[in-house]
């Protein structure tokens, strides 16, 4: 059996989502999406849903902007259903002799777009708290408060440690599974078909695309084909014959019931920018030492746990993140998990957060899982045309695929539909790579940008 479509987008993980809403935004009508899996579940539905605009590459910073902007959109069209917030970041040191470093820093970022920096301390405070609901009427930028005693005013759950917080303002999360339908139910609305199967292979031919075969032994003719394969960008990549340059790696997560009320219910994403030892009691250390497939939990752990209340009303869940060990490993499914996950994201927050130290003698049952960030060498993420006619990608958005999804999809629909580029869309392209200035920049390639 054999039929027709102008477009295929081979994947219905956010990003393909996004990218079937605004080509039938684009007027581009006959579209069918295809997935194995229902929509929006294989890795969409594992993100901590959050988003921001504070990033220290000017490109993925105005990338992030456009999308928050198509965000707020969709969000004001839906009457806000997939609940946007914006809480911000707040990333906290106790290490003062980082602080001239995090001004430094938050000024560059402030000058590339992401908005106006304000140091707040205790004796000197304009400083306005965030709403925990909505993002209308919030502060721009980001705000950095100096000193203990401020920053336990706004936040007094947070260590008596902490000598400085970095608020990042336009920022915060959403229910990435309501977005994403918001996004399915209006596509459907505007012609787009999908079908559950899987791509067995693309029909290429004088390297031009002439459509796919489906697992289900249909044939689609079709000129165009999108890559939206989230994890497996880089096995259906090579069904057209092209070999796009990421890996995955493993990220975790862990939701916990917070029975003691630790973690404020109005907080933003709380994050511990400080390397740190996990903190055992002397003999359970001395154990942990001594056995050599223990002995790495005494060493030092990297900077970057996080953590955020979960639901409204009455919900007492809290999710809690830290990738202290990077896997990068082939993406199969269910995912493996880490039992020792759980306890040591527990651990690491109670740096932050002491009083969670009161779970350490009896943990509250934890929900493990997790996915994949598809990533490239310089984690920026991938969208455009292939190096075959009528073959796009829209792929490799690593740990921040929720937060560029509308961006991402709408820089897509654009090289379609061959409407004007904004002046960022040459840094996403897979042609960056050929460009020799480029791979001489990736050889001294600084902060990712990611958390």
């Amino acid at each position: 059996m054999t039929r027709k479509h102008q477009i295929v987008i081979c994947g219905a993980g956010i990003l393909g989502v996004s990218a079937a809403y605004y080509l039938g935004k684009a007027g581009i009508k006959d579209i069918l999406l295809v997935d194995e899996c229902a929509p929006l579940t294989l890795t969409s539905d594992r993100s901590t849903e959050c988003y921001r605009n504070w990033w220290p590459d000017a490109e993925m910073l105005a990338l992030m902007n456009r999308s928050i902007d198509l965000m707020e959109q969709l969000a004001d069209e839906s009457g806000n259903a997939f609940h946007m917030n914006r809480r911000g970041y707040l990333y906290v040191t106790a290490d003062e002799s980082k602080i001239p470093e995090l001004i430094e820093r938050s000024n560059r970022t402030s000058a590339l777009g992401a908005g106006q920096l304000r140091i707040h301390s205790s004796d000197n405070s304009s400083y306005q708290p965030a709403h925990p609901e909505g993002f209308r009427d919030e502060p721009p930028g980001a705000d950095i408060l100096l000193g203990n005693e401020l920053i336990r005013k706004y936040f007094p759950y947070l260590t008596d440690q902490a000598v400085a917080g970095l608020h990042v303002r336009r920022a915060g999360w959403l229910s990435a599974q309501q977005m994403g339908m918001v996004l399915l139910e209006t596509a459907r609305r505007l012609g787009v078909q999908f079908e559950s199967a899987r791509v067995d292979s693309v029909d290429v031919k004088s390297n031009r695309v002439n459509g796919v075969k489906l697992s289900n032994g249909e044939r689609v003719e079709s000129p165009i084909f999108v890559n939206a394969a989230g994890p497996y960008l880089k096995q259906v990549g090579q069904m057209l014959g092209i070999d796009i340059p990421v890996y995955t790696e493993l990220h975790l997560k862990v939701a916990f019931r917070d029975l003691l009320g630790i973690v404020g219910r109005d907080a933003p994403l709380l994050i511990w920018d400080d390397p740190q030892s996990l903190p055992w009691a002397d003999d359970e250390r001395e154990a942990l030492a001594g056995d050599d497939e223990t002995k790495w939990l005494t060493e030092p752990f990297p900077a970057g746990a996080h953590t955020r209340p979960e639901g409204a009303g009455e919900s007492q869940t809290v999710l809690m993140l830290w990738e202290y060990k990077t896997r990068v490993i082939e993406p199969t499914f269910p995912v493996p998990l880490d039992d020792q996950y759980p306890e040591i994201a527990m651990r690491g927050m109670s740096t932050m957060l002491p009083a969670l130290k009161g779970y350490f003698n009896k943990m509250p049952k934890p929900q493990l899982d997790g996915g994949y960030y598809t990533r490239t060498r310089e984690n920026r993420l991938l969208v455009g045309p292939l190096p075959v006619e009528g073959a796009y990608v829209i792929g490799a958005a690593s740990g921040y695929g929720i937060m560029s999804a509308c961006g991402a999809g709408d820089l897509l629909a654009a090289h379609v539909a061959g409407a004007k580029l904004p002046s960022y869309a040459s840094a996403f392209s897979l042609a960056r790579y050929d460009d020799p200035e480029y791979q001489k920049q990736l050889e001294t390639w600084g902060e990712s940008g990611q958390l």
